[in-house]
């Protein structure tokens, strides 16, 4: 299949090619390395520096693409507050382009929305761009008949995750101060809550929602369906830590029901969060 992934030199694009290259697939990223790095690139894949705010002609890229995993925004809460306007353009109007393409290509779109849409729509920047994004799939969906599907992702960890700058998950800052030997850093209490879900069961998820056929189901929920609060994932650590201020616009608990998406998909993480740490503070 030809496969476009825009973000493909992030996170959870890196994986997500990873997996698709070693299933054969004709894959191409596009990405602005705004947060993604070229020693993410994988062999197989035709990378492209694009910023898809710019009405490009993706045909330039892809002339006869099959699926659109749209992955690519600004990540992250804290960032999107002094970062608004950049956040809400590339989630908003980076959206639209892509989703007007896949319109004319009569492709396949996997939108990567967020489990933040469930703690309110108006608590943060990047929250609200994920929530309009959704929008904009559902109205291209059922204004133009675009098949495109949004999957929520809940606290996504694992390799190539980012370990230091404003764009980092908690893991990964636990990660890097336990490698450097320093305090854990917790905010607030400690006692908010995260479903942390390792990134081999969301390509897992994203994957499945591609190839499913005939369900039902607008957004798909990608989690772990178990979640642990942050004093918790301190101590898994087993190394000392201290508590900084509390962090405005982030939910106090997320936590996915996983029913819906494996009797729909088949969706089952596999991964257990403990195992994963384990692994990390042993090498």
């Amino acid at each position: 299949m030809n496969i476009l992934v825009t973000g493909g030199a992030g996170f959870i694009g890196t994986n997500l090619i990873k997996r698709l290259l070693k299933e054969g697939h004709n894959v191409v990223s596009l990405d602005n390395y705004s947060t993604g790095t070229e020693d993410n690139h994988q062999e197989g894949c035709e990378y492209h520096n694009v910023d898809i705010r710019d009405a490009f002609d993706f045909d330039f890229f892809m002339e006869n693409p099959d699926v659109v995993y749209h992955l690519a925004a600004l990540p992250r809460i804290q960032p999107s507050f002094e970062y608004p306007a950049l956040t809400l353009e590339i989630g908003m109007l980076g959206t639209m382009n892509i989703l007007e393409w896949a319109r004319d290509k009569e492709c396949k779109v996997i939108y990567a929305g967020s489990s933040s849409v469930h703690s309110g729509h108006y608590e943060n920047p990047y929250t609200f761009s994920k929530v309009m994004g959704d929008e904009l799939c559902m109205a291209y969906k059922k204004m133009f008949d675009v098949d495109v599907k949004v999957c929520r992702f809940y606290n996504v960890y694992g390799p190539h995750q980012l370990t230091e700058g404003e764009y980092c998950t908690v893991i990964g800052i636990f990660e890097k101060q336990y490698e450097e030997e320093v305090e854990l850093t917790i905010t607030g209490d400690g006692e908010q809550r995260r479903d942390f879900t390792h990134v081999d069961d969301i390509v897992d998820g994203l994957i499945l929602t591609s190839e499913s056929e005939d369900f039902d189901l607008d957004f798909v929920e990608l989690g772990r369906g178990e979640n642990h609060s942050i004093n918790e994932l301190a101590k898994m650590f087993g190394s000392g830590y201290t508590y900084i201020p509390a962090r405005p616009g982030e939910a106090r608990i997320t936590l996915c029901d996983t029913s819906v998406a494996k009797k729909s998909i088949g969706y089952e993480p596999k991964v257990n969060l403990k195992n994963y740490i384990k692994e990390v503070t042993s090498e």
